[in-house]
């Protein structure tokens, strides 16, 4: 079984940067691809940025420009670099992995608050 730790969260004001990584039990070059998705109160979890293992990269609109996924080889993380946050990205993030064999696996999550 898959085990996702998630860190770096944590509280801002609109403008600022934060950088959350994700440390996977497995290598992270073992899976299809990883990624971060985020759930919001009263919301549906929803995709923010996903990494494949070519190093293809996918965002969402509302954050593309802004933030930055990444792989850290040497720590074996995954990583997501939030630039001018907004209080519209507070949320709880969650990493994501998903294997060669489609088995998709959840970290617990980590909170992102980001005030006016």
């Amino acid at each position: 079984q898959v085990q996702l730790v998630e860190s770096g969260g944590g509280l801002v004001q609109a403008g600022g940067s934060l950088t959350l990584s994700c440390a996977a039990s497995g290598r992270i070059f073992s899976f299809k691809s990883m990624g971060w998705y985020r759930q919001a109160p009263g919301k549906q979890r929803e995709l923010v940025a996903t990494i494949s293992t070519s190093g293809s990269t996918n965002y969402a609109d509302s954050v593309k420009g802004r933030f930055t996924i990444s792989r850290d080889v040497l720590k074996n993380t995954i990583n997501l670099q939030m630039n001018i946050l907004k209080p519209e990205d507070t949320a709880v993030y969650y990493c994501n992995s998903n294997s060669f064999t489609n088995i998709q696996s959840w970290g617990q999550g980590t909170q992102v608050t980001v005030t006016s």
